[in-house]
């Protein structure tokens, strides 16, 4: 028999055997109408994301983040040229509550000059972090531009090391998120603990909180501050579980559960059941460990907030920060119907609890972080015009890493090792080189802001108000945006005692490394 017959039968002989599953199959109407060529729409099906990314859409349709959007990051990481040409290709004139920022003609602010002009320009945030209610450690954070909750099991080794990295070289603060504090995230930049509902790194044999544990994690770390999560924007009110295969021998050790061994984390938090016995936890954790201690929650019933500013009008006890995340913000995984449709979208929900602590006059008494696509600036300005003094920043350092929006980090499939534990896939990221990349992106938001800032004639970001923006009704009518949340005079401002002196920090003294402040400089 000569091989030159048979060779070209192989394919035939494939094509019939495939037709002939297709046909006695059940599960798929499809195939067995359509044997053979009803894979196509299968496999058109599952890289049309990837064609719709590349190809099809425009520069603006794409979500969570636009081409255009996803552009700018990695060129702001890369420090690339990261203008654009031609004028602005957003419909602006046609869009239903577009923002627009409100340039002074005259302003005694000198702006930066040069295209790059501003990246190493620190910008410290306007209140001192814990200083109202006298923490020992207090600080005045030396970034308004922060990197968000994102856990080392979520999230690859590789990935978090090049973060912090990044997070030390831009002189900001990382937040290790709920899975503990890792090896991978000490590489020199300073940290925001967050205590999640499974209390990982700091529990005992049986899941319960335990205070010592807490303390010398927070000692084995540059840890500045503890954030309690009670909920966030992509899945608030929702828990989770990590499968036992995921449980490797470290993360198992770094979040103190059995190795191999599936660990549930609960929608709420066994150490408090209201708000009163939930200050009485955050003014424990803060005696115990003198550090600054927050709260992060997505917005939703308003009923806990309107008891959390009943509780701390008394100021007796009370939150030094609070991190409002937005129903936009992103996350491993989650139900499509909480991903979508639980929570406020950031906007809506932090005027709602910032126009609360207003009213009761005791904004000054807290730090207001802002978080759910805030690490792009035109979002971030609205942030801080409603009241937000800092702003943490996820997906969009995901991006300057790497990240290509490819949507696969509930698989642990992430293509550039981001979101995975697969360690052929997180050593295609080099953290050495990421890690410049990502202090490159925080840099550049906060030059933009900081030019944003002197156009509306202002010295620091925190210092735009609400009269600064207006929310467009396409090209028919504008509203302020004081009007469209709410706000009277005076809200979304810090102090006239804390504006003075991040005007003065601003404008005259150097702003060097965040340290702790005396009583008498606070």
């Amino acid at each position: 028999m000569k091989w030159s017959y048979v060779l070209p039968a192989v394919p035939a002989v494939g094509v019939a055997a495939l037709a002939a599953y297709d046909l006695i199959q059940k599960p798929h109407a499809l195939l067995r109408n359509y044997p053979v060529l009803g894979h196509m729409r299968y496999l058109l099906e599952e890289i049309g994301p990837e064609i719709r990314q590349y190809i099809v859409t425009s520069n603006d349709e794409e979500r969570p983040f636009s081409r255009n959007q996803r552009r700018w990051i990695y060129a702001s990481s890369k420090l690339q040229n990261n203008y654009y040409g031609f004028g602005t290709d957003n419909n602006m004139e046609y869009t239903q509550g577009y923002p627009i920022i409100k340039h002074r003609t005259f302003s005694t602010i000198s702006p930066a000059t040069g295209q790059h002009a501003g990246e190493e320009d620190a910008i410290p945030a306007a209140k001192v972090l814990g200083g109202p209610r006298n923490r020992t450690k207090a600080f005045r954070p030396r970034s308004i531009v922060n990197i968000s909750a994102m856990s080392f099991g979520s999230m690859s080794a590789n990935a978090i090391e090049a973060i912090n990295r990044g997070a030390a070289a831009a002189g900001c603060m990382h937040n290790t998120g709920e899975g503990g504090l890792s090896p991978h995230h000490k590489n020199g930049g300073d940290l925001t603990l967050q205590i999640g509902t499974a209390y990982f790194g700091c529990r005992d044999e049986k899941g319960r909180f335990d205070i010592e544990k807490l303390k010398d994690v927070a000692a084995s770390g540059p840890v500045k501050a503890i954030e309690i999560k009670l909920s966030q924007g992509a899945k608030p009110g929702l828990g989770g579980m990590l499968p036992g295969a995921k449980v490797s021998p470290e993360i198992a050790a770094i979040r103190g559960i059995p190795e191999g061994v599936d660990c549930a984390s609960p929608s709420r938090h066994a150490e408090f059941h209201d708000v009163d016995s939930m200050l009485d936890w955050v003014e424990f954790i803060a005696a115990e460990t003198g550090l600054p201690v927050g709260i992060k929650s997505a917005v939703g019933n308003m009923d806990f907030w309107d008891e959390l500013v009943a509780q701390m009008a008394t100021n007796q006890r009370g939150v030094d920060f609070i991190t409002v995340d937005g129903g936009e913000g992103g996350t491993g995984a989650a139900p499509l119907i909480f991903s979508e449709s639980v929570a406020f979208p950031f906007r809506v929900g932090f005027s709602e609890v910032y126009r609360r602590f207003a009213a009761a006059g005791i904004t000054d008494n807290v730090t207001f972080i802002g978080s759910g696509k805030l690490g792009l600036p035109d979002n971030a300005v609205v942030a801080f015009a409603l009241g937000a003094d800092m702003v943490n920043v996820g997906r969009e350092i995901m991006l300057s890493i790497g990240c290509i929006q490819a949507q696969k980090c509930h698989t642990d499939a992430c293509p550039t090792g981001i979101t995975t534990q697969n360690q052929w896939l997180a050593r295609g990221l080099d953290p050495t080189l990421k890690s410049v990349r990502a202090a490159n992106y925080v840099k550049t938001p906060r030059r933009d802001l900081l030019k944003v800032s002197e156009a509306c004639g202002v010295a620091h970001p925190g210092l735009i108000s609400a009269d600064d923006l207006d929310i467009l009704n396409g090209c028919e009518s504008r509203t302020p945006l004081r009007s469209v949340y709410g706000y009277e005079t005076g809200w979304g401002q810090p102090s006239v005692v804390d504006s003075a002196e991040i005007t003065r920090l601003m404008t005259g003294a150097s702003h060097g490394e965040s340290a702790p402040v005396s009583a008498t400089a606070r």
